[in-house]
């Protein structure tokens, strides 16, 4: 076997297979950074124009464009999430190719009180495009759990740093004002 092919299940991969797997699975993690860091031009060049979001009987977008207004009205800066994605299962053929990734998430909204924490299955298509660059033409998931808590079940937990500005006090949220591309900001200590 030379430099050029590998074997993996007993097929050979070559290394364009490879460089093709590994440019997906880092469009993958781009739109999910993007997505968390609300970086909505970002997260937008993830996928094609046409591309399509199922999420349940109930959550079905037949554009980018539909896709990407619900999502930024939906997870606006008062809600913030964390979506890590692992354990990829990516097929290419040609230039198009599907994917199965595994998703762990949290979602918080202070303002509504509320923590979800869950885990899902992506199911994802991609297609690479005139410009050589792999896009997502259908993503969506199928969850295999889901649970929602109330923040006044956990009387200990603090938000005390939030890229949006988002901080606890003793007398719940509030927010502060925050660009999300400045430094960190330090919190001064309490007088006593």
């Amino acid at each position: 076997m030379g430099a050029q092919e590998r074997r993996t299940r007993g097929a050979p991969v070559d290394d364009r297979r490879l460089d093709d797997i590994t440019a997906i699975s880092r469009l993958k993690f781009r739109y999910l950074r993007s997505l968390d860091t609300k970086s909505w031009d970002e997260f937008a060049d993830t996928m094609i124009p046409e591309a399509t979001a199922t999420y349940s009987e109930y959550l079905q977008f037949e554009s980018r464009d539909a896709f990407l207004a619900f999502m930024r009205n939906t997870l606006g800066p008062h809600v913030i999430t964390e979506h890590r994605c692992d354990h990829p299962e990516i097929d290419v053929d040609g230039d198009t190719a599907i994917g199965t990734w595994y998703l762990a998430d949290t979602v918080l909204i202070p303002g509504h009180n509320m923590l979800l924490r869950g885990a899902a299955f992506y199911s994802d298509e991609y297609v690479r495009c005139d410009d050589g660059q792999w896009r997502i033409s259908h993503t969506g998931y199928e969850r295999t759990y889901e649970v929602v808590l109330s923040l006044s079940d956990l009387p200990s937990l603090r938000l005390t740093s939030s890229r949006w500005g988002l901080i606890a006090r003793e007398d719940g949220m509030s927010t502060i004002e925050r660009d999300p591309g400045a430094p960190p900001m330090r919190r001064e200590p309490e007088a006593g």
